[in-house]
């Protein structure tokens, strides 16, 4: 790929959009595996009870250099003004170099809870003394991640105290290489469990996975220079903004939204697992017992606003929906990454430039201005407009600062029905 920047990509029908896509990556087969989509006969061995399908608008933000890389990242998202923010934070971020990211690893943690024990300080020194022989345990039921360098890596047990009595969780730690991991890490919990009754003398309770991914860790950052923010006062804004999200909790809250709108929408499309990433990532933002921002905002020795993020990205590029669902392989192409770490990293960047692109609208000309654009489309739409007068009826209603059903209507018919 030579570049994703794509200047008048929007402007584009969808056909068109995409063969400027598949021309960018090269590679033909994309256009088919979008156009086919996922089938009924394939949706029904995925999920139980399946009657249907329920389609989500799958869009391209453009501008984004990743560790130097032009990359063209596919959202599939329902909200409107997500991707053409995402798409505007990248190309902000592009005179600063673009987004240069970091990560720890895909480690995962299983937690086998130890109930019914006597002596639970006594119990979690006997677990660490036979560490070696739990994880060899662990791996003889999954050789082929061990083959491919993952597998259990280590141990750490916690005595808690609980209303329910003290118990001892054992974290089973697990390299998962290139998937997500839950199906290997829960097989090895379940395995593992009867040695750590033998080891306590009490009882094992739950065997399961835990989404709080503090072992997986992506991080982003990128500078965002003063010239192409809107100058110095843009800076400050943007500083100040952010700072509130760190230190008060209903302001992360939606502040952390506006994060996980790009990062869910990018998990979405490659077929990963939306709820286990949300689930970690506010637990993480919780991690110090007060909630807070997932990002941060400083401005350098130049006077330019540094961003940077750091949460937990459980993502997988092999098993369930990715490998299956035609669109989430499509989607994976057109990223061109590699690895399911490499993907976690793309992810945390897409996060970044979604949460500078809305402090820079809030603490500027404020949000609703041009989500209310978009949204305006969609209004138009439920009045009954299609084709041209969709857009001509979102831009009258936008001009007017009037987006509402009743509006759209009588547009609609002042300017002759639907098309």
């Amino acid at each position: 790929m030579t570049s994703s920047r794509l200047p008048g990509f929007y402007k584009l029908p969808p056909d068109e959009r995409l063969g400027k896509i598949v021309e960018a990556c090269g590679d033909a087969e994309i256009k088919e595996m979008i156009k086919s989509g996922l089938s009924l006969e394939q949706a029904d061995k995925m999920v139980e009870n399946v009657i249907g399908l329920f389609q989500v608008p799958l869009g391209i933000a453009t501008n984004f250099i990743i560790d130097g890389r032009e990359v063209l990242v596919p959202m599939a998202t329902e909200e409107p003004s997500v991707i053409a923010a995402a798409s505007n934070g990248a190309r902000m971020a592009r005179d600063g170099g673009g987004f240069f990211t970091s990560s720890t690893g895909p480690v995962m943690r299983a937690q086998i809870q130890a109930v019914d024990l006597k002596d639970p300080h006594g119990a979690r020194c006997r677990i660490l003394e036979h560490a070696s022989e739990i994880t060899r345990i662990a791996n003889e039921v999954d050789p082929m991640l061990v083959r491919l360098g993952g597998g259990a890596v280590g141990l750490e047990v916690h005595v808690i105290d609980s209303r329910a009595g003290p118990m001892v969780v054992t974290h089973l730690l697990v390299d998962c290489r290139d998937a997500m991991g839950a199906n290997a890490v829960n097989t090895m919990a379940e395995a593992v469990a009867p040695e750590i009754e033998r080891l306590t003398g009490g009882r094992v309770h739950l065997r399961i996975i835990s989404n709080l991914a503090d072992m997986r860790l992506a991080r982003a950052r990128a500078v965002f220079k003063a010239d192409a923010i809107g100058g110095a006062e843009t800076v400050s804004a943007v500083f100040k903004a952010a700072a509130l999200a760190e230190v008060d909790p209903y302001r992360a809250a939606t502040h952390n939204k506006g994060i996980m709108n790009g990062i869910t929408a990018v998990v979405l499309a490659t077929g990963n697992d939306t709820r286990a990433v949300e689930a970690g990532a506010h637990a993480y933002a919780a991690r110090s017992g007060q909630y807070s921002s997932l990002s941060r905002y400083e401005i350098d020795s130049n006077g330019d606003l540094v961003g940077t993020i750091e949460l937990p990205v459980a993502v997988g590029l092999v098993g369930g929906a990715t490998r299956v669902h035609p669109v989430a392989r499509a989607a994976v192409r057109i990223l061109g990454v590699r690895s399911a770490d490499e993907l976690s990293r793309v992810m945390a960047a897409v996060g970044l430039a979604q949460n500078f692109a809305a402090l820079r609208a809030l603490a500027t000309e404020g949000i609703q201005r041009g989500h209310m654009s978009l949204h305006a489309r969609n209004i138009a739409l439920q009045a009954g407009a299609r084709g041209e007068m969709v857009e001509i009826i979102a831009e009258r209603m936008a001009s007017e600062r009037r987006i509402n059903i009743e509006r759209a209507s009588e547009l609609l018919r002042e300017l002759g029905g639907s098309h």
